[in-house]
């Protein structure tokens, strides 16, 4: 049987219950990577990633799970978006050799 963790009856730490609570709807609700959601909030990616690996399962399983499962999904596509990412910026700097119009 998992031992559970003691948390301290601290004033703030409702606030950062209810954080990952937040971050972790968010998250379910618009498929949204660790990023998006921070830009979101104005956090860093770090809180985030923190909130919803740490704090979210110890308070709610199956939202929990639902964001893992998109945590999981974005890691496995990183890499196609990465590439993605560096072939539109080589086709920008072609063209901008080339002397034509930027497509931005």
């Amino acid at each position: 049987m998992k031992k559970q963790q003691f948390r301290p009856a601290v004033p703030h730490a409702e606030a950062l219950d209810d954080r990952a609570l937040r971050l972790g709807a968010y998250m379910a609700e618009h498929s949204a990577t660790v990023r998006s959601t921070a830009a979101a909030f104005g956090i860093s990616k770090s809180t985030v990633h923190k909130d919803v690996t740490v704090r979210l399962p110890l308070l709610h399983a199956g939202l929990y799970a639902q964001v893992r499962h998109i945590i999981e999904t974005n890691k496995q596509e990183r890499h196609i978006r990465g590439g993605l990412a560096t072939k539109r910026k080589y086709e920008r700097e072609k063209q901008f050799r080339r002397g034509e119009k930027r497509a931005e």
